[in-house]
């Protein structure tokens, strides 16, 4: 009986306040689903080249095939590869930007959803006993009221139901902004920020963020969690840029 209510209620919903596309506020039409992007936007969001590092997905739009980049040739990550739902441009980086920067938080769900659906071949290789989002320090927390990665992360654990374990790291030390900062600069911010906090040992973790510039952040997480005990860490972002 419920159920034919609630279907009768979001269908008297969609009548006066259909749903719209999160991006660009067009009409979807038969979607069912009221947080979404329509097909325009999400055919718009690029993917990586074909050509890339098979490490850590620096893209090569000039190369043909896929190789270690310089960076992981000459600094080995302790994360053993990265997944990434698009390319950080366009619609894919607005909408970071505003579950981000502009508190847009009913972008979480259809973006986490776009990285778990990304994901699916991958997971059927490997399955992660936890996800773990990348901590941000609480001063931050306070600001925003949110840690984005977490929010991205609970639809993909609803998706592969594997669980979310927030608090086996801490980020220890405020830091300033990575965004802007030269390679060099952003490694010494992030010098001994994180902590792990919990029982990692023997464990396969899939670290959660939303974006991978330099990698610095995801580097430094990775290797904390290996020093600790972790077998394989692996990273999945929205974006890569």
């Amino acid at each position: 009986m419920w159920s034919h209510c609630w279907r009768g209620f979001t269908a008297s919903l969609d009548l006066f306040l259909p749903p719209v596309c999160l991006l660009c506020a067009r009409h979807l039409r038969d979607s069912g689903r009221p947080f979404a992007f329509c097909p325009a936007c999400t055919d718009a969001i690029e993917p990586l080249p074909a050509a890339h590092c098979r490490c850590c997905k620096h893209p090569f739009p000039d190369a043909t095939s896929c190789h270690l980049c310089p960076g992981c040739l000459t600094r080995p990550p302790h994360f053993t590869t990265a997944y990434a739902a698009g390319l950080y441009r366009g619609p894919l980086k607005a909408a970071i930007h505003k579950l981000k920067y502009r508190q847009q938080l009913f972008l979480a769900k259809p973006l986490g959803e776009l990285l778990a659906r990304s994901l699916a071949d991958d997971l059927s290789a490997f399955r992660p006993d936890v996800l773990l989002p990348v901590p941000i320090h609480r001063q931050r927390l306070r600001r925003r009221g949110y840690n984005q990665a977490l929010e991205i992360a609970r639809p993909i654990a609803r998706f592969t139901r594997v669980p979310i374990e927030a608090g086996l790291l801490l980020r220890i030390r405020p830091t300033p902004s990575q965004q802007g900062l030269p390679a060099q600069a952003r490694r010494n911010n992030l010098r001994e920020a994180f902590r792990v906090r919990g029982a990692v040992a023997g464990a396969r973790i899939l670290l959660v963020d939303d974006v991978m510039t330099t990698g610095e952040t995801v580097r430094a997480c990775s290797r904390e969690l290996v020093q600790a005990g972790a077998t394989d860490v692996r990273v999945a972002v929205l974006g890569r840029a």
